[in-house]
């Protein structure tokens, strides 16, 4: 594991213990964060997904390549 990953988990450990790892906690003081920040804050609808082809469809095609099953 790299050092950048390691500082990561660890600076997200400490977060996590200052709330006593209570998400209600956590989710309050990052809306908290976030009003005090004074940026413009957006909320896009939710995306539908992409109809998707039968399986094996896409078998042969150049959208397909180097796609396994399972």
């Amino acid at each position: 594991m790299d050092d950048i990953l390691l500082g990561v988990r660890e600076v997200r450990q400490a977060y996590a213990q200052r709330f006593g790892y209570y998400l209600w906690a956590i989710h309050r003081d990052l809306k908290t964060q976030e009003q005090a920040s004074g940026r413009r804050i957006i909320s896009l609808p939710p995306r539908r997904p992409k109809p998707t082809t039968s399986q094996g469809a896409d078998i042969g095609s150049s959208k397909g390549a180097g796609r396994t099953n399972g």
